[in-house]
């Protein structure tokens, strides 16, 4: 496996370096997008030149247009004169609809200045819409695996015809039980393709599965694996279990707590604390798997707009959720992965701006409390000044 060379010629540092179209770089100049962020450095001019990649890195690093914005210009580079009915010519998959629809977003503000078909496929919503625009033939279909074999299988679509294929956040995809998915949708890939994967984390079925997918790869790795968001101050708060009701309504009696994203393991969990906090006189919203996608997008609008102060979340809705100015995120329950740790607090500090986590730990989850510190290499402070000590 190649690693990505750190000696290049001339040093890219913004978008307007990189040999992209004029409309491509029109649109990465109306999106905001100046300096390159790491791992768009070191990923765009490798995908430019076809190669297949690994990228390691954490949400919140940029990687959505260090992929979409190369994949792109190859694309309208190669256009064919007419499309395939049933056929995209790239596929993206995520393992969450946010992260799917944030992709698409992306894409579509991305090649606002050409002419270019996105569909976007996954389930909680009707299908017809979704295959009655893949019929036409499109550029860029971006899916969760679930509902996208749904179609293949309803021969609503035909996978031949695949020339990017890119899978993001693939240890996510594998924690939530896609694999086999993912195995029967690469089958029927053509062989002859450009392939990207990328991972926050690289435990070792990741690393198998990048091995049987990937042709001789480069790889270029953001931050050690499992590290957490640099500017993100992390704490956890001892608390006994029967009192962690009470030290949320404590805390979220401060104003500081404008807009938070509270962290806990079940969807009845999720319901429950939202009815609390409702009754509490909290502007609060929950997300979670049994959603319909038109309610959590509608949550996680409320939270974006600040007409929703409290998002109450479980790990399924986490790595699609990208809004700038979390103030504060609250792991009212430990995840049982401390991988899950490192993507739930990843949430707060984006694009440049601090955070705060809090985690609630009570006495018998400080094992699990130790396995996170030694995942992310560092020892979380503890901050003893609340009422509700165990």
């Amino acid at each position: 496996m190649k690693q990505s060379s750190t000696h290049h010629p001339a040093k890219r540092k913004t978008f307007a370096d990189l040999p992209l179209s004029p409309e491509l770089l029109l649109a990465t100049e109306e999106m905001g997008f100046e300096t390159l962020t790491p791992i768009q450095e070191k990923a765009i001019p490798t995908l430019l030149e076809g190669k297949d990649l690994i990228g390691i890195a954490q949400t919140g690093t940029g990687k959505t247009a260090a992929f979409s914005t190369p994949l792109i210009e190859r694309l309208i580079k190669t256009r064919p004169d007419a499309y395939v009915p049933k056929t995209m010519r790239a596929l993206i998959l995520a393992p969450t609809r946010e992260l799917a629809r944030q992709i698409a977003d992306a894409i579509r503000s991305l090649t606002a200045h050409v002419s270019f078909r996105t569909t976007l496929v996954h389930g909680g919503t009707s299908a017809k819409p979704q295959i009655k625009a893949i019929n036409r033939g499109v550029d860029v279909v971006v899916a969760t695996p679930g509902r996208l074999l749904e179609l293949f299988e309803s021969d609503d679509l035909w996978l031949g015809k695949v020339e990017y294929f890119v899978l993001d956040e693939a240890d996510r995809m594998l924690d939530m039980g896609f694999i086999r998915d993912i195995r029967k949708i690469a089958s029927q890939l053509p062989k002859k393709k450009q392939t990207l994967l990328f991972s926050a984390t690289m435990p070792k079925p990741v690393e198998k599965l990048a091995n049987g997918l990937l042709t001789d790869p480069v790889r270029v790795q953001i931050a050690k694996a499992a590290t957490t968001a640099d500017k993100v101050e992390q704490h956890i708060l001892m608390v006994a279990k029967d009192r962690k009701r009470s030290l949320l309504d404590h805390l979220l009696k401060d104003d500081v707590y404008s807009k938070v994203l509270v962290f806990v393991r079940t969807k009845h969990g999720a319901n429950r604390l939202r009815t609390f906090l409702d009754k509490r006189g909290i502007s609060v919203a929950a997300i979670h798997g049994d959603k319909a996608q038109n309610t959590r997008q509608k949550a996680l609008e409320g939270l974006r707009t600040g007409d929703v102060r409290v998002l109450v979340a479980t790990d399924v809705a986490a790595r699609g959720i990208d809004i700038d100015d979390i103030s504060h995120v609250i792991n009212y329950d430990l995840p049982e992965d401390p991988d899950n740790y490192v993507h739930r607090i990843g949430r707060t500090a984006r694009a440049g701006a601090r955070g705060i986590s809090l985690s609630f730990c009570t006495p018998d989850q400080k094992p699990l409390l130790k396995t996170i510190e030694k995942i992310t290499r560092q020892r979380i402070s503890i901050q003893k000044d609340h009422p509700f000590q165990p």
